[in-house]
């Protein structure tokens, strides 16, 4: 009777086993797995969405900042501020638009300024420039490094000049005209030893391509077309970089010395002029003015903004 038993309860619970084992999900090592996959792929998805609602909120923010811009010609007061001008002698600054002066009267006030301060005569005359560098679609200026002669110099000495050309009869006629050292490919050894510097380096068109490991030592003073530094006449492009002034665009900023504040105040204004003319010459007229903001200081005192209107040519007002 116990044999029978035993196989009897042997049956009910491998039943029971069958029946629980049928209700109960089949869950396996490769559903598990698979599970997981899914879980980081919807986790990657989500998180690729929230990065994408992020950057169309910063665009939507931008868009916006963008829109706040006003114009404050028609207005009764500047956005922001309580007036176009203080009417007491004592004012907080930052609650009114600064003052914009024509250039000459700027110049008079940094050399009032320079007497208040009892500061060196000679000390130099600082312009900035905002340019805006759009043009059509997405399209903008380049970043540019230029060399102009200004009407007059406000500088003691003479640059250094290095022309590269093979030919003996180009050199001799750039030792005449000015330059420091004229030679071939034999000069690139020193100018990477440091034996030679110059403050510019000029070369003849078939002379580029063998001045290509002088490309990262020099940087921008590398030869150019674009800069004017190659080319084949000599005695010209000396003429220009003997006492040429450079400046150079960052970002959006040309800043750079134009005058000593001991010069004449006329001579200070033709060489803003100048500086203002040539920066003007590299965008075409037809997309709008180059300059937005110009700002006019010397070593020890505050800026003063000038009106850039009787700054620009004639072609650019009209635009």
């Amino acid at each position: 009777m116990a044999a029978p038993s035993r196989s009897v309860l042997r049956v009910l619970s491998r039943c029971q086993s069958l029946f629980f084992t049928c209700r109960a999900p089949s869950v396996s090592c490769s559903s598990l797995t698979a599970h997981r996959q899914q879980q980081a792929v919807r986790s990657y998805a989500a998180a690729a969405a929230k990065q994408k609602e992020k950057k169309d909120e910063t665009v939507q923010e931008k868009a916006v900042k963008e829109r706040k811009r006003v114009d404050d010609k028609n207005r009764h007061k500047p956005y922001g501020l309580t007036a176009w001008a203080p009417v007491d002698d004592v004012y907080m600054v930052r609650h009114y638009p600064k003052p914009v002066y024509e250039t000459s009267v700027a110049i008079e006030m940094l050399k009032n300024f320079q007497k208040l301060d009892f500061s060196p005569e000679n000390q130099p005359v600082y312009i900035n420039l905002r340019l805006d560098m759009k043009l059509e679609k997405k399209k903008k200026v380049d970043p540019f490094v230029s060399t102009i002669n200004l009407p007059h110099s406000f500088k003691s000495d003479i640059n250094k000049i290095v022309v590269f050309t093979e030919n003996p009869d180009q050199a001799r006629i750039a030792m005449e005209n000015g330059a420091a050292v004229a030679g071939g490919a034999e000069l690139v050894e020193k100018i990477l030893a440091d034996e030679i510097t110059a403050d510019f380096y000029l070369a003849e068109p078939d002379m580029v391509q063998k001045l290509l490991p002088l490309k990262n030592k020099l940087r921008k003073k590398f030869p150019k077309s674009k800069r004017g530094s190659v080319g084949m006449n000599i005695p010209k492009m000396l003429a220009l970089f003997k006492s040429g002034h450079e400046y150079m665009v960052e970002d959006i900023y040309v800043n750079t010395q134009v005058a000593t504040l001991d010069m004449p105040k006329e001579y200070i204004l033709a060489n803003i002029h100048a500086i203002v003319k040539d920066v003007a010459s590299h965008k075409p007229a037809e997309f709008g003015s180059f300059i937005e903001r110009a700002i006019v200081c010397s070593r020890s005192s505050e800026g003063l903004h000038i009106k850039i209107e009787e700054l620009l040519p004639q072609e650019e007002k009209k635009a």
